[in-house]
C-alpha cells in the first residue's frame, strides 16, 4: 500500500526519541548499557528498529535523548547513523545536561522539557516523541496524516490488545472519531474499544504534538510538584481534562510497504528477559511476525568489514559437523564442527567442535568451547564458554552460577568468567 502524499514538508517534522530508560527488568543485559542499546536480531541494536522506522518514513531530523549508561548507545549512533548534513539530515544523541536545574530527567515529559532548546532552534511544524526501546514497524507518515486531518493538539499511537491482558497496559478510552476521553492506567476492568468488546486500546508511548501545545503543556507540568512529569501519567490526561483535542491513532491500521497481514500490528515491549528471548525466537520462525527480510522496509544499522559466516567440518561418523538449522547466524561467525539449532548468533561468534547450542541468543564475539551444551540461554558480548560447560539443563545448578528467570531462561552477563569444568551435571 502506497501512503498518501504529505501536505507539508517532511523536514518540518522534528523527531525526539526517548532513549534514557534504565531497563531494570532486562537486567543483567542492561548492566552496562541502556535498554535501547541491547543487541537484537544478531547484528542490530533495539534503537536501530526505531530509527529505521523514521528514516524509512522519510523523517531525518532526529534527536535521541539519552541518560542511563548511555556511552555504548551514543557511540553506536555516532559511528553508524550518519545521514546527509548537506540535506539538513541528522541523527544526534543528546545526553542529559541538567539545563533546567540540578536534576536528571524525572520522567518522559521532563526529558523533553529539559531539551526544549532543540524545539526552539528547529521551529518544527510537528514534533514526534517516540520511545526508543520497542520492537515494531510503523510508517510514521500515516500517523502524521491522521494528526493533521483530525486537527489534533496531540495524537497517541494505540494498539488493540485482548481485554483480559489489557490490565497490564495504560488503556485509552475513546469517543467519536477516536477522540480520547480518558486514560486508565493498569485498571482491573478497562474500557473496550468502540464496537469491539473483546479488545482495548493500549498506549504505545508514541506521540505527535504541535510544538506550541507541547511547550505550553510541558511548562505547566514543570511547575506542578505532584506531577510525575510523564506524558502518559500526567501531561496527556491533563490535556484531555482541559478539553484539548487529543486523538488515538489505531496502529492496527498502519500499512508498512512490503509487509503482509502477519506483521500488521506487531508491537513488543520486550521489557523482560523472557519477552526479549521470545521476540528473538520469533525471528527464526519460517514466517516470523517481525520480518527482517522485507527489503522495502529494511532495518538499518552500520556496515562492517566482517567476512561471511563460515561452517566447517563434516565428519558425521564422529558427530563433528558444523551446521545451523532454523537459526540466524551473523557475518564473521565460524561454526567449527558445532551444531546450532533455533538460535540467533551475533557478529563474530565461534562455536567449536562437538558443541550444541539450542534456543539461545549469543551476542557479539561469544566463544563456545568444545563439547559444550547450551539450551535456552542469552550469552552477552565476548563471553567465553569453556569446553565441556553445560548450561540450561539443570535449573538449580544454573541458579548457583547465573541469572535464571522464572521461565528458565539463563543469562550470562558481560565479562562473566567461567572456569573450565564448572558446569551443570
Amino acid at each position: 500500500m502506497k501512503p498518501r502524499a504529505l501536505d507539508f514538508d517532511q523536514n518540518a517534522v522534528l523527531v525526539m526519541v526517548l532513549a534514557g530508560g534504565e531497563g531494570r527488568r532486562l537486567f543483567p543485559l542492561t548492566l552496562d548499557r541502556a535498554k535501547p542499546a541491547v543487541p537484537f536480531g544478531g547484528r542490530y541494536r533495539i534503537i536501530d528498529i526505531v530509527l529505521s522506522n523514521f528514516v524509512n518514513s522519510g523523517l531525518s531530523r532526529i534527536k535521541v535523548l539519552t541518560q542511563y549508561k548511555s556511552a555504548s548507545l551514543e557511540e553506536h549512533i555516532a559511528r553508524n547513523w550518519r545521514l546527509a548534513p548537506i540535506l539538513d539530515q541528522y541523527i544526534e544523541a543528546i545526553p542529559a545536561q541538567q539545563r533546567t536545574g540540578k536534576t536528571w530527567y524525572r520522567g518522559s515529559a521532563d526529558a523533553v522539557w529539559q531539551c526544549q532548546h532543540v524545539i526552539d532552534d528547529d521551529h518544527p511544524e510537528l514534533v514526534c516523541i517516540f520511545g526508543g526501546d520497542h520492537v515494531y514497524k510503523m510508517d510514521v507518515r500515516q500517523m502524521l496524516l491522521f494528526h493533521r486531518e483530525v486537527r489534533a493538539d496531540a495524537t497517541v499511537a494505540a494498539i488493540p490488545v485482548p481485554r483480559e491482558s489489557a490490565r497490564d497496559f495504560g488503556v485509552i478510552e475513546v469517543g467519536e472519531g477516536n477522540r480520547i476521553v480518558a486514560f486508565h492506567e493498569k485498571v482491573e476492568n478497562p474500557p473496550p474499544m468502540p464496537g469491539d468488546p473483546s479488545r482495548c486500546l493500549a498506549s504505545m508511548g508514541n506521540y505527535v504534538f504541535g510544538p506550541h501545545v507541547l511547550l505550553r503543556e510541558l511548562q505547566e507540568d514543570e511547575n506542578l510538584e505532584q506531577s510525575r512529569h510523564d506524558f502518559g501519567h500526567d501531561v496527556l490526561p491533563r490535556l484531555v481534562r482541559k478539553g484539548g483535542a487529543v486523538f488515538a491513532y489505531d496502529f492496527a491500521t498502519n500499512a508498512v510497504p512490503g509487509e503482509d497481514e502477519r506483521g500488521r500490528g506487531y508491537w513488543r515491549d520486550i521489557g523482560t528477559i523472557d519477552a526479549y528471548w521470545e521476540a528473538q525466537m520469533d525471528l527464526i520462525e519460517i514466517h516470523p511476525q517481525f520480518n527482517l527480510y522485507n527489503f522495502r522496509w529494511p532495518i538499518r544499522t552500520g556496515a562492517t568489514h566482517d567476512p561471511p559466516a563460515k561452517f566447517v567440518f563434516r565428519d558425521e561418523a564422529q558427530a563433528r559437523v558444523g551446521i545451523a538449522t532454523d537459526s540466524m547466524v551473523s557475518h564473521g561467525c565460524i561454526i567449527s564442527g558445532g551444531r546450532i539449532h533455533r538460535s540467533v548468533l551475533g557478529v563474530g561468534c565461534r562455536v567449536n567442535s562437538f558443541s550444541e547450542v539450542e534456543e539461545s541468543v549469543l551476542f557479539e564475539g561469544v566463544r563456545v568451547g568444545r563439547h559444550a551444551k547450551i539450551r535456552r540461554a542469552i550469552i552477552d558480548k565476548n563471553v567465553e564458554i569453556p569446553s565441556g560447560t553445560v548450561i540450561g539443563f539443570d535449573r538449580e545448578a544454573d541458579k548457583q552460577r547465573f541469572f535464571v528467570t522464572e521461565e528458565g531462561t539463563v543469562v550470562i552477563p558481560k565479562r562473566a568468567k567461567l572456569e573450565e569444568g564448572n558446569s551443570s551435571p
